[in-house]
């Protein structure tokens, strides 16, 4: 029987760490070779990719932003930043006009340093930060660059002193961070009192489905779909294995040379140039569309192979 290859994106619950969510899938699909392409805090819901057999070696090579829905709630500042930690400081939120947030909200639009919670998994000298953090150990995050594409206001409650915004970012970008940094910004500190991932590189809430139940009470009929990994990897360029030989060559992990035949390489975009994607990671596939592997292209337009699937020798 052949194995399982390609992506289940499950519609986190509340309440399970992702690698619970892994756990449960290695038991319903009887596998180990399963892994998810980022964590969500256990109190996050929403779309968490996770790679099935030989696809989390393609993980590495997913690109794309991430959005969220969220809500901050003004006037309590907590040790964790989100709804899960401990209040250390509360005060009163202003007077202020949905108006006045938007411009506000101006500040964190684009590209910024942002400091990551100290309850986060940001390695320090080889130690998480959170696990430091639950010692009571006194320590500084650096802050890291990361890029806010959108952030817009879905409404204000003025009552509840609640946000709940719409936010488009790049990956490491850590929500419960932006809503610490907005409390302070309008002066009476804030943490994030919920969230929920909508979308994660190329994978949405429509490819979603609830985490199955334990292996023992899911019929094997059952199982969630295995989507194809391809429709996710359209932002690479690709290259066709059209012969038997290139194929047993590729899986033997030699490099094919194609500049005699430049039309067999498929680029991302159509008005890029071949030069333009130089040494830069494309996808090898066979004749009826499957991937082989992951290959650079070099300059003498060759294929070195860097992910072999299925390799002999």
């Amino acid at each position: 029987m052949e194995k399982p290859f390609g992506f289940v994106v499950i519609d986190k619950p509340a309440g399970l760490s992702s690698h619970d969510c892994v756990n449960r899938l290695r038991k319903v699909f009887g596998i180990k070779k399963i892994g998810h392409s980022g964590t969500l805090d256990p109190s996050v819901t929403g779309v968490l990719p996770i790679a099935i057999g030989n696809a989390t070696r393609l993980i590495s090579y997913l690109q794309g932003s991430k959005a969220y829905i969220g809500i901050i709630q003004l006037g309590k500042t907590t040790n964790t930043d989100d709804s899960q930690g401990e209040i250390i400081e509360s005060r009163i939120w202003p007077l202020i006009s949905e108006n006045d947030i938007n411009s506000l909200l101006e500040n964190f639009r684009g590209e910024l340093l942002q400091k990551p919670p100290i309850f986060s998994s940001v390695h320090i000298k080889g130690e998480r930060a959170y696990k430091k953090a639950r010692k009571g150990e006194k320590f500084d995050l650096l802050p890291k660059k990361v890029t806010i594409n959108k952030l817009n206001l879905i409404s204000w409650s003025q009552s509840k002193g609640e946000l709940l915004i719409d936010v488009d970012c790049s990956s490491g970008t850590y929500i419960r961070s932006l809503a610490r940094d907005i409390g302070e910004k309008i002066g009476c500190g804030a943490y994030l009192k919920k969230l929920r991932r909508t979308k994660a590189y190329n994978f949405n809430e429509n490819h979603s489905v609830l985490l199955p139940e334990r292996a023992e009470f899911y019929p094997e009929k059952n199982k969630p779909k295995v989507l194809n990994p391809n429709i996710f990897f359209k932002h690479l360029s690709s290259f066709k294995l059209i012969s038997e030989e290139e194929i047993i060559s590729w899986r033997s992990g030699r490099t094919i040379s194609f500049q005699n035949n430049i039309k067999r390489l498929n680029i991302e975009k159509n008005n890029e140039k071949e030069e333009s994607i130089i040494n830069k990671s494309i996808l090898v596939l066979d004749e009826k569309n499957k991937i082989l592997g992951i290959a650079n292209l070099d300059e003498s337009f060759e294929i070195k192979p860097k992910v072999v699937f299925n390799a002999i020798g």
